[in-house]
């Protein structure tokens, strides 16, 4: 027996940030601009193109362009039920509404919308508090990125490891051996050095500035199974870049692995 999905599920959110509308559509709107905040894109930029987002080795998200009005408002559809790998019929598509509305003083506010229908089952609403709390982090990448690199191309750099234990002493463990300090704070992590620009939970977002410019975000979350991930993930904006992350990526990977968490 199938259960029409029929429970509602929505997230909404806004943030504001400098630039122009046009700006700020370059950010939201275009492969290249996405994959400059958010995650690796490919988009084909109009309205009934595709789109994926690249979520990890052996994983993305399939969706399509349904609403395109530049440089105000951008509507996709992600297959939610191929993401969860459900049955088709389990689950709506999942919707992201981005509009883009001026302010006076050179900003534009960013309303994102977020909806979907599902069955009511008990992961369905813990998978809508994590996107949540996993999407926060992203609008302060937006808001840097349009800050101090619009228009530019990001060479991305991204390594993770897991560790047996819980989030939060996987978290007090990196944040300590890196050095990161509160929000303002000037910082090295392994060689390179930036301002702290904001922190969350279980995550630091830092705009580097030597060796390559750009903006690093480090993060733990938990894996459930009594594990823990570690993780950095930095866009980076120069034409070194490429040659940076070829060197620097493993060295991450092996400094994230051997790091030693209390039991």
């Amino acid at each position: 027996m199938s259960t029409t999905p029929n429970v509602p599920y929505r997230l909404e959110f806004s943030v504001e940030v400098p630039g122009t509308p046009e700006q700020v559509w370059q950010a939201i709107a275009t492969a290249k601009g996405m994959s400059a905040w958010f995650l690796p894109t490919e988009m084909e930029e109009r309205e009934g193109g595709s789109l994926h987002f690249t979520m990890g080795p052996e994983m993305g998200s399939d969706g399509q362009v349904t609403g395109w009005d530049p440089p105000r408002r951008l509507v996709y559809e992600e297959d939610w039920a191929a993401l969860m790998g459900k049955d088709p019929d389990a689950l709506s598509p999942l919707t992201s509404e981005f509009l883009v509305e001026a302010q006076s003083g050179g900003t534009c506010v960013v309303r994102v919308t977020s909806s979907g229908f599902g069955t009511g089952a008990a992961w369905e609403s813990e998978f809508w508090d994590d996107m949540g709390a996993n999407w926060m982090p992203f609008f302060d990448n937006l808001r840097l990125y349009l800050s101090h690199f619009p228009g530019q191309e990001a060479t991305l750099l991204e390594a993770t490891a897991s560790h047996p234990g819980d989030a939060e002493a996987l978290w007090s463990t990196l944040h300590d051996a890196l050095g990161l300090g509160d929000e303002g704070a000037t910082v090295e992590v392994r060689g390179a050095t930036g301002t702290v620009e904001r922190v969350g939970e279980r995550q630091t977002l830092v705009r580097l500035t030597a060796p390559v410019p750009g903006m690093l975000s480090v993060f733990a979350w938990g894996e459930g199974d009594g594990k823990a991930t570690a993780g950095v993930r930095a866009y980076l904006f120069s034409a070194d870049a490429a040659d940076y992350v070829r060197r620097e990526e493993p060295a991450w990977r092996a400094w994230l692995q051997g790091l030693s968490v209390p039991a």
